[in-house]
């Protein structure tokens, strides 16, 4: 059986643009670029394709609602929310990697530990009631 040589073709296209985004983003940050960046948050929310921006603006109001220590902010081109400028969740629309939903994550600075396993990122394709419930839940949670 002959081996078949495969190619590495490095990152994808939209890797490349989120890192770029990223790095705009620093370089915001250090105070080279915008200084706003709820208004950089909540244009990319609007900017977003209509099932995106849904729930990205679902998220966004349950998150401030329930969390307002969390400050808004970009991370690498998508909302996301942090404390004392660490990211703590952040919201990844479905377009941005050509993925079938959008995911809802938390980063390890998140509090939200149950046991020895717990879950860190949900797949979101719609926001019900009972959906949100559960986030606001976990965003306190989050922030302990």
């Amino acid at each position: 059986m002959a081996a078949t040589k495969k190619s590495y073709e490095g990152f994808s296209a939209e890797e490349r643009e989120a890192m770029k985004d990223r790095a705009k983003e620093l370089k915001a940050a250090s105070g080279r670029g915008k200084k706003d960046p709820l208004a950089d948050v909540l244009a990319t929310i609007a900017e977003m394709p209509a099932a995106d921006r849904v729930l990205a603006e679902r998220v966004h109001a349950v998150i401030t609602e329930n969390a307002p220590a969390l400050t808004a902010k970009l991370w690498y081109g998508q909302p996301a929310y942090a404390l004392n400028g660490k990211v703590v969740c952040f919201f990844q629309a479905a377009a941005k990697f050509k993925t079938r939903y959008a995911t809802l994550g938390f980063s390890d600075e998140a509090k939200i530990d149950d046991g020895s396993m717990w879950p860190t990122a949900f797949g979101l394709t719609k926001m019900t009631a009972a959906d949100e419930k559960r986030l606001a839940e976990l965003v306190r949670k989050a922030v302990g």
